[in-house]
């Protein structure tokens, strides 16, 4: 049973540090679309591949009104390197006690090879200038994910 935060839900606020070690409250972006993306581990090929995506349709994002930010768990300067070693665009931000991760419901209980343990399930969330949840997807499968949060945007905005 997921926890994730569902559609019509109020998107919670959050504070965070960027890359650049810079606060980052969602509440400042309000008024504009926001997608926040949830992924597990910088470097790794999904997250890295995910990010690039992001980073490349960037201007898209930007044309419709709308800021994207990548959130894990790693450190600012894990970001700062991640972001410098492929050139990324998209602001991430690090959440390394995973509250905001739980406040959305994407830090879960996860197996891999019958071991247990808490992670993070690749996510992502649609928010509207009003700040509520206009699409979620949960368990991203990270080929042409960006795009298709993208396409999602400019259908929801007509």
């Amino acid at each position: 049973m997921s926890n994730i935060l569902q559609v019509g839900a109020k998107a919670p606020g959050f504070t965070l540090n960027n890359q650049d070690g810079k606060a980052v409250r969602l509440a400042d972006y309000e008024g504009k679309w926001r997608v926040v993306y949830f992924y597990p581990k910088d470097n790794t090929s999904g997250c890295t591949q995910e990010a690039v995506d992001f980073s490349a349709l960037l201007p898209e994002f930007e044309k419709e009104g709308a800021v994207v930010f990548g959130v894990s768990p790693d450190s600012e300067k894990s970001h700062a390197r991640f972001a410098e070693k492929h050139g990324l665009k998209v602001e991430l931000l690090s959440d390394p006690e995973h509250t905001v991760m739980a406040q959305y419901g994407v830090w879960q209980l996860k197996k891999m090879y019958g071991k247990e343990y808490m992670g993070v399930v690749r996510s992502t969330f649609l928010i509207t200038p009003e700040g509520v949840i206009a699409k979620s997807w949960e368990k991203v499968k990270v080929k042409n994910h960006a795009r298709e949060v993208q396409n999602a945007l400019c259908e929801l905005k007509g």
